[in-house]
């Protein structure tokens, strides 16, 4: 490749390598690795496993064969994709069959105060989707989308569900409107079915399958339906304000006067009826504002949503709310409350009984006020078409507003609903995602919408159904105004819509007021929707799906994280806020599964746990495996619900990268304060050399202020070899780590896959390995406090009993003491113990430590040291000195005589930890120290294994002599 004239591998900035999808007629084009530019040799590019949480390609789009074999979809402007859609959407049922009904009822100012309301609402929740809509690419789904990919999985699952419901409601909303007026026409004929409700529910059903062809039909065929009906509805409209400059004395006995001034200050003010209030007046009406997201909806079906949803839906918002207060005034300023129909009702001069508008005029409607009218704002859904210049025209309007608007809803739930299933939220719909034909329409999700619709048709009454979906529509357009609020809190670097016009706190202003509104409504309906929309949350949380979208929610819990441990920087440690944060040297996490978990029972919720794996080899350090296996076990970890990290570094030797993880691992109080390791069972086998390391790893620790745990199981730990991980630390590729049913059976998996049979070595070592994952059953934890660490010897088993896995396990406190006070220093145990708010069943004082072990057990200590003793009485000094400085870890007589008695008392201990604990579920004792450059690598591991061997698991704990347990408030 030739860039900027020269011949390189490298190349220059393209949109393509941004895109997740490949483009049409061609393959998706990536940049070249890192490895190809910076390896020497190795060309492999890193394991494609989504490290920063890119979706994938395959899940979002078909392979570029099938693509260039399809037509292309069809894809909308925003007039045609958004702003038609969202008129249509918002004029619907509303506008013809329930205004005039709301002017009737709140009269003139209320209900202008009733659509400002909505306005105010729907614009606020109009700028929040346009800047959502302008940060990225938007793909289909609409509010679902947008949600979802702002604030994450949880609430996008949770209120994608209830957005579609609502939509498919809605559908039956609109539908229920057309069929009043149907039926309305069919009455005024004598050509009535059945009676009013079942005529309703007929002519519904009816109208619904038709819908239903028509939407699967096609998005193009959708469309061309609905520029007809808006065609339609704006004449409808001119028509009614031309009729409404045209008085007509055959229409003044049905309420109709044109505009006079005695009518619109009679209208002015209120007439609440039948119950009604603001707030429910407000909840039938409401819905007509929840078409502003009829554009949004269809986002994938956009050419350019990024451009189309800002222009096209505040438009729209303008523009529906002009007419709404339009026809709000007009219809209050020209029609009377409530009119007879009757010619007859009309009195020749002004009568001092009649004082309101109609009397002025010439009629006497006072009857109506004992009920019965038919004509007028209350009494009247239908009263538009009276007005207009040309009635049948109005009829048409409703028609085109009522279809229109259950056709955008009819397409929009299943589009929305393809979306939420497609991303795999809830398994169980996964069904619904399925798309058919070049527009990948959803053809099951229309069916189901379908049969929801019609069910809601079936009430028959629009003001019953309408209340029913303002609740689901407001609590996603609480949402999306939080979505925004939420990112611009967060102040995410992701986070930069190219839509300017947006402020966070009127967003968080929009939320605020959607959830009043939602109360206001029906305040019973409004704690059912949250109550929904929490058991979703939960359910989804519960969940955990594996999507990683980059939402807010990540970037505030960064945020909040790096403000926490800032602030926690500045603030003195104080003992009864100390935290056991464990080092657990584990290399790779499932390789020795008791450490990780018995660590883990301790740390969960309560400190910090990470998992160090030092990789050594002679080769060039491989860091692309390395951070390849980084992820891979850190999300292994995550799996197995084990609140750690994985640390992986190179190195040359365990201790030189211990001392890198002991001394950089953590973020300022966050930062380790105990090593914990595995004994090495079996380091009479190995080379010394290796002891020596391990010791020396122990000492640097305690160098560096750590705490040192030691963990010893009879069987060992490390279970890489039955796994097939390779043997060694710089095992590339390790395999996962077998099911556990293994445990309980002779049979495992080699590397290739192929049955091998386990000894019967391997078979205990893993039934050992997982006996901390399971319940312990009724028993003791022996803690053998013998030297005052500062607690961290009591703290862990304390810790370990609060979990429920050790519930059953009662501590027990053994400690050193004189035969001659045995009394006096259980009391003062126990009264220590009371202090630190400790229980314990029971405490023992240990007055024969000091006296002198077996014989047998002297002899098999001696028989362990003697490979390993430098006996330089047997060679001339220079020769002595030459191989001690070879051989650091030799053991020299003068050095075993002079610890003798501390050699005894580790003999000694063993001894009494196998009268008195042999049967412990765990024993904690407090592990001997050794004088760092005194006392040999030998001798110590000596010590370390004579006291540990033979005997249950056992941890072996040295705090690191600050207190970690304090009994002041």
């Amino acid at each position: 490749m030739r860039t900027f004239g020269h011949n390189t591998v490298d190349a220059v900035p393209n949109i393509d390598f941004y895109r997740h999808t490949e483009a049409a007629l061609a393959e998706k084009l990536v940049r070249p690795s890192l490895s190809e530019l910076h390896d020497e040799l190795d060309k492999e590019p890193f394991e494609d496993i989504f490290a920063n949480g890119e979706e994938s390609a395959a899940a979002e789009e078909l392979p570029s064969k099938k693509k260039s074999e399809s037509v292309s979809a069809v894809k909308f402007g925003w007039i045609k994709g958004v702003l038609i859609r969202c008129m249509l959407n918002i004029w619907g049922v509303m506008l013809f069959i329930r205004m005039s009904w709301i002017v009737g009822q709140a009269g003139i100012a209320l209900s202008c105060a009733i659509i400002l309301m909505a306005i105010v609402v729907t614009t606020i929740t109009g700028l929040s989707t346009s800047a959502i809509a302008t940060n990225g690419f938007v793909r289909g789904g609409g509010a679902y989308y947008l949600i979802s990919r702002s604030l994450g999985p949880e609430f996008g699952g949770s209120i994608g569900l209830i957005f579609a419901f609502a939509n498919a409601v809605a559908v039956a909303m609109y539908v229920v409107g057309f069929a009043e007026t149907v039926v309305e026409l069919l009455d005024s004929i004598d050509a009535v079915m059945t009676d009013e409700i079942n005529d309703i529910r007929i002519v519904g059903t009816l109208t619904v399958i038709l819908l239903l062809g028509i939407s699967v039909a096609g998005m193009e065929w959708e469309a061309k339906a609905q520029i007809i009906l808006l065609v339609i509805l704006v004449a409808a409209i001119f028509n009614y304000f031309i009729g409404s400059f045209i008085p007509v004395k055959s229409k003044e006995p049905m309420g109709f006067f044109g505009y006079r001034a005695a009518i619109m200050m009679e209208n002015i003010g209120p007439d609440f009826r039948d119950e009604e209030t603001f707030f429910s007046v407000f909840a039938i009406f409401f819905p007509a504002a929840t078409g502003i997201l009829a554009g949004a909806n269809i986002s994938g079906d956009l050419s350019d949503p990024q451009s189309a949803i800002p222009k096209g839906t505040l438009l729209a918002i303008l523009v529906t709310g002009v007419v709404y207060i339009a026809v709000a005034v007009s219809a209050g300023s020209c029609i009377v409350r409530d009119a007879t129909g009757d010619h007859n009702d009309t009195i020749p001069a002004p009568n001092v009984n009649c004082t309101d508008a109609a009397c002025t005029l010439g009629y006497d409607f006072s009857i109506c006020k004992e009920g019965g009218c038919k004509y007028g704002l209350q009494n009247d859904f239908q009263v538009m078409s009276l007005v207009s210049g040309f009635g049948p025209l109005i009829t048409a309007g409703i028609f085109s507003a009522t279809l229109s608007s259950a056709l955008a809803s009819l397409v929009s739930a299943p589009k929305v609903f393809q979306a939420l299933c497609k991303d795999n939220i809830y398994p169980g719909l996964v069904v619904f995602a399925k798309g058919y034909g070049k527009n990948n329409e959803p053809l099951r999700a229309y069916v189901l919408t379908f049969c929801i619709g019609l069910a809601f048709i079936l009430i028959a009454e629009l003001n019953i159904i309408a209340p029913i979906i303002s609740n689901f529509f407001l609590a996603s357009y609480a949402l999306i105004n939080f979505s925004v609020f939420h990112a611009s809190l967060a102040n995410s670097p992701g986070w930069r819509p190219s839509f300017k016009y947006y402020n966070k706190w009127v967003s968080l202003t929009g939320a605020v007021l959607c959830c009043v509104v939602m109360f206001i409504i029906n305040w019973w309906a409004a704690l059912l929707t949250n109550v929904i929309v929490l058991a979703l949350y939960i359910y989804v949380s519960y969940k955990k799906p594996d999507v990683n979208w980059g939402s807010s929610m990540q970037a505030l819990m960064y945020n909040q994280a790096l403000s926490h441990c800032l602030h926690l920087t500045g603030v003195e440690d104080h003992i009864k806020n100390f935290r056991p944060q464990c080092l657990v040297m584990t290399g790779y996490p499932n390789a020795r599964p008791a450490l990780l978990n018995l660590v883990h029972s301790f740390t969960k919720d309560v400190g910090l746990m990470v998992c160090g794996h030092v990789r050594t080899g002679s080769r060039r350090p491989n860091y692309k495996d390395m951070l390849n296996d980084q992820l891979r076990y850190q999300r292994w970890l995550l799996k197995k619900k084990i609140k750690a990290f994985y640390n992986p570094v190179y190195a040359d030797d365990l201790r030189q990268g211990a001392q890198y993880l002991l001394q950089a691992t953590g973020l300022g109080r966050l930062k380790t304060n105990t090593l914990v390791l595995g004994f090495k069972n079996a380091w009479r086998d190995g080379h010394m050399r290796d002891v020596e390391t391990y010791i020396n790893t122990i000492h640097d620790a305690f160098d560096l202020q750590y705490g040192v745990v030691l963990l010893r199981l009879r069987e060992g730990l490390d279970v890489s070899h039955i796994q097939g991980q390779g043997n060694g630390a710089d095992a590339a590729r390790p395999l996962p780590v077998p099911r556990y049913q293994y445990i309980y059976c002779s049979w495992s998996s080699d590397v290739k896959g192929q049955s091998v049979q386990l000894s019967a070595g391997d078979q205990k070592l893993l039934e050992a390995s997982q006996q901390f994952r399971k319940k312990q059953c009724k028993g003791t934890i022996d803690v053998w406090w013998l030297f005052d660490d500062g607690g961290l010897t009591l703290l862990i088993p304390y810790l370990l009993t609060n979990k429920k896995k050790w519930k059953d396990c009662k501590i027990r406190v053994f400690i050193g003491g004189k035969i001659n006070r045995i009394d006096h220093d259980r009391r003062a145990m126990a009264a220590l113990l009371s202090k630190f708010r400790i229980d314990f069943s029971d405490i023992t004082v240990l007055g024969d430590i000091n006296v002198k072990p077996k014989k047998q057990r002297k002899e098999v200590f001696e028989k362990m040291v003697e490979p390993y003793r430098l006996r330089e009485d047997d060679m001339e000094q220079e020769a002595a000195e030459r191989l001690k400085a070879e051989e650091p870890w030799r053991i020299t007589d003068n050095e075993l005589e002079l610890y003798r008695a501390k050699t005894n008392r580790q003999i000694r201990l063993n001894e009494l930890l196998q009268e008195h604990s042999s049967t412990a579920n765990l024993i904690v004792m407090s592990m001997p120290l050794a004088r760092k450059g005194t006392v040999s690598s030998a001798l110590y591991m000596c010590w370390l294994d004579t006291l540990s061997k033979d005997l249950p698991p056992i941890l072996l704990v040295r705090g690191n002599h600050q207190s970690v347990l304090t009994f002041y408030s």
